[in-house]
């Protein structure tokens, strides 16, 4: 049983299997109390070994489910550029689906603006399409995709995030303890309403992990949604966008048809 799993942890961790577990027990996680620790925070040191997996995880990754064609939007996070997302999109467009950018660049860190102008960016491509888009957003960027989807949820398929707070906006941040910023009760207040009286409706695959060191992995959490599904998985924070177990996550819930909504 032992060198059982000894070869189960070394293939795992060679990406060869998934180190990736669905949580049903997410709503019984314990709440957040603040950013992630100064420990964890420092193991995002070594966030490139995260992307050493996809080389033994090409097999599985390969045999991934077929996409229909349908839109599929990338999100970056927090000051990260837009190319961050190139080689996820590639891997998607492989698979059949209409992988595309979000088209402004660089994620500036200003979400107010950015849900205006993407939500009426998706708008403007759905309409061509003829088709929901799904939207895939990292960190910032799954807080933007949504509150786009509670803005425009016939125009969204489904949402897929990965290290995104759904609660307390940047207070459970290293950006929080960089700054010395505490909870920000106006933000948790905001959230509340939003989510008691405009929940997110369209399907929600929330990401996130205990190795997370730039986002308490408890904020990501969604407590609230009504479609929500929760995945937790093994990389750092930046090791996310390269991580193969989440890859293979968003390319299984991307394939699923929209009966699924």
């Amino acid at each position: 049983m032992l060198n059982r799993l000894s070869a189960d942890s070394l293939l795992a961790a060679a990406g060869v299997r998934t180190r990736a577990s669905e949580r049903t027990d997410a709503g019984s996680l314990a709440r957040p109390s603040g950013p992630p620790t100064t420990r964890t925070a420092l193991g995002e040191l070594g966030s490139a070994l995260d992307a050493v997996r996809l080389a033994g995880a090409l097999p599985r990754l390969s045999a991934a489910p077929r996409g229909d064609g349908h839109l599929v939007v990338d999100i970056p996070g927090w000051r990260a550029p837009e190319l961050t997302g190139l080689p996820l999109r590639r891997y998607l467009k492989r698979l059949g689906h209409d992988a595309r950018g979000w088209g402004f660049g660089t994620n500036t860190g200003d979400p107010l603006r950015d849900v205006e102008r993407l939500g009426a960016r998706v708008l403007e491509l759905v309409e061509e399409k003829g088709t929901p888009a799904s939207l895939v957003g990292w960190s910032l960027g799954g807080v933007i995709a949504r509150e786009v989807a509670r803005r425009h949820p016939e125009a969204v398929r489904r949402v897929i995030t990965y290290g995104t707070p759904v609660t307390g906006g940047a207070a459970y941040t290293t950006i929080a303890r960089a700054y010395g910023g505490g909870v920000d009760p106006d933000a948790d207040r905001v959230a509340r309403r939003l989510d008691a009286t405009s929940p997110i409706r369209v399907p929600l695959t929330v990401l996130f992990s205990r190795r997370d060191g730039v986002v308490s992995w408890q904020a990501c959490i969604d407590r609230r949604s009504p479609s929500v599904e929760h995945v937790e998985v093994s990389s750092t924070h930046l090791g996310m966008g390269f991580d193969p177990d989440v890859w293979a996550i968003v390319a299984d819930r991307l394939a699923a048809g929209p009966e699924s909504r």
